[in-house]
């Protein structure tokens, strides 16, 4: 993806380097996730639940953030830059999309960059949960060592497709959050048992993902600036956070009435939908939750 001379957006609130002094846990499938694979990508790790995940999961792994400043490195830098970068492209996309759509004025969040651990509207939370979005302060929050890992783990070296379609996932529980989807989710949950609850969860995170897709289609649209393999990249790594992917990696089987966010199919194919269609009338929230 290139992003040559492409603006960088002013929403950014840096507070890497900065201890919180905060002591968060992970729990459930994804702290299992994180112990079994070595690696942020936990079935945790991405969308608007991370107050679930610190209050209610059940704590599997602490952190301490150590006092102090630090030194950044050139990657790490660069990554700030191009994550800025990013942010700019879906402030301008989405901007013009809720025109077109009647949708209203879209204001657009804050992308806070933390190390090791941050506080939210949502709660206290560490480096391990990996990115994630508050709606009740509407910000993203991301820990740049997720990517570092993320290019290691999955070989996605040189691929700023890859972690855009991270960003943009989450940018994309924002929109949900803009169009009301969101918090009647969010209430939907609140009254129902836990299997059917983990399927509205499924149904937001899937959306987030054709989210991502509508993104990634404006954007090309525009700027041209997705290369040959960007689009594999982003759909190798849709298939990686797949819910029945890490199951079966970290405990050997997956269980469906367990999942949160989707599996490794059904994230590839509305991450795709969402890149060829461009289409906001479309929505995870109808029809059969077994035909997603």
């Amino acid at each position: 993806m290139r992003l040559d001379g492409r603006r960088k957006s002013t929403n950014v609130e840096d507070r890497r380097g900065l201890s919180t002094g905060a002591k968060a846990g992970i729990g459930g499938i994804g702290g299992i996730i994180i112990i079994a694979l070595m690696t942020f990508m936990s079935g945790g790790n991405l969308g608007d639940v991370v107050t679930n995940v610190v209050q209610n999961g059940g704590l599997s792994m602490q952190t301490e953030t150590p006092a102090g400043q630090r030194e950044f490195t050139e990657e790490e830098q660069q990554l700030a830059e191009e994550c800025a970068q990013i942010l700019a492209s879906t402030e301008d996309v989405w901007t013009e999309v809720f025109r077109q759509n009647g949708l209203g004025e879209y204001q657009p969040p804050t992308l806070v960059l933390f190390t090791n651990s941050v506080n939210s509207a949502c709660g206290s939370a560490t480096a391990a949960v990996g990115p994630f979005y508050c709606s009740g302060d509407q910000k993203l929050y991301v820990d740049l060592s997720f990517f570092t890992e993320m290019k290691r783990q999955l070989g996605v070296q040189g691929n700023t497709f890859a972690y855009a379609y991270v960003i943009a996932h989450e940018i994309g529980h924002h929109v949900e959050y803009s169009l009301g989807i969101l918090n009647k989710a969010h209430q939907q949950m609140s009254q129902l048992d836990k299997t059917r609850a983990n399927q509205v969860s499924v149904r937001l995170e899937l959306l987030a993902d054709y989210y991502a897709g509508v993104w990634a289609h404006y954007e090309d649209a525009k700027n041209h600036s997705l290369e040959y393999g960007d689009m594999e990249k982003g759909l190798e790594l849709a298939k990686a956070i797949g819910d029945d992917w890490l199951q079966k990696k970290a405990q050997g089987y997956s269980q469906p009435e367990s999942f949160t966010h989707g599996t490794s199919e059904q994230r590839k194919r509305w991450l795709k939908r969402g890149f060829e269609t461009g289409n906001m009338q479309t929505t995870t929230f109808v029809g059969n939750y077994e035909d997603l």
